[in-house]
């Protein structure tokens, strides 16, 4: 499967914009890792790392003696995590390029796997689970972020440009074989591959437009038009008007937005 099977994308401008999300997100996580149990000296699976963000936030925080192994199936973002940890002068992290879907998952046993926004994007739920179970020793941690409902995203006062701009995203997702919504389906799959849940916590936040966190919405909105024309499924004037409708948005003090639910999730495996 090449670059264009990335539903978002994999240019420079999606690379940021991942940026981005991981430093808005990275207090939220940090303090799910350390719940988690993450800690020196582990050994840890990141599935689906994308530019490497978390890739090297886990190899500092497992330090030397610990190992952040990292699949990431888009040779793109594979160099990117590897110039990261390079920059960073990390060598605890491995990075693999790697399908989840139709590669083995490097030898284990790991003591944790981190898995964020990416079951949400698989064409096989149930099979990923399995190999992200199969990759953990007994006891070992699976923690994930996904989308649990997506459509809980919103404005207020409404803006009818972006829910239809929402409809789209939703509607290109699951033609290329997602599931937006998937973080409901975990708990039964994450049973029927020997885990118990620990904790299941979910994040959803009312934003206004001076909350660094309203960039982590703000910047899809921006950047992800051009893939749905790309893709066929707007034009140019859709893409004008819902540019227009999102600075209306921001000059307004008193606008709110409530952002996709995400569904933390730390299960043990027996």
């Amino acid at each position: 499967m090449g670059e264009g099977d990335y539903v978002l994308g994999t240019d420079d401008e999606e690379i940021l914009r991942l940026g981005l999300q991981h430093r808005v997100w990275r207090p939220v996580v940090l303090k799910c890792w350390q719940e988690a149990g993450v800690t020196t000296g582990r050994r840890v699976l990141d599935v689906g790392a994308g530019p490497g963000y978390a890739t090297v936030d886990l190899a500092e925080i497992v330090g030397p003696t610990g190992e952040v192994v990292a699949l990431e199936r888009s040779n793109k973002f594979v160099g990117a995590a590897k110039e990261a940890c390079r920059v960073r002068s990390l060598t605890n992290a491995q990075i693999y390029e790697a399908d989840l879907m139709t590669d083995d998952v490097p030898s284990g046993p790991f003591d944790f796997a981190w898995c964020r926004w990416v079951i949400c994007f698989v064409s096989d739920p149930s099979l990923a689970v399995k190999k992200i179970a199969g990759s953990l020793k007994q006891g070992g941690i699976a923690i994930f972020h996904e989308y649990g409902h997506y459509t809980t995203w919103q404005f207020a006062p409404p803006r009818p440009v972006v829910e239809q701009f929402k409809g789209h995203v939703i509607e290109s997702w699951r033609a290329s074989g997602g599931e937006p919504d998937i973080g409901a389906d975990l708990p039964p799959l994450l049973a029927q591959n020997g885990f118990v849940l620990r904790s299941v916590k979910p994040h959803i936040f009312c934003i206004r437009p001076n909350d660094y966190m309203w960039q982590w919405p703000a910047t899809f909105i921006e950047s992800y038009p051009s893939r749905l024309r790309e893709l066929g499924r707007i034009d140019e004037e859709f893409e004008k008007a819902l540019r227009a409708e999102l600075a209306d948005a921001e000059k307004n003090p008193n606008s709110l937005m409530l952002t996709p639910l995400v569904l933390e999730i730390i299960a043990e495996k027996l």
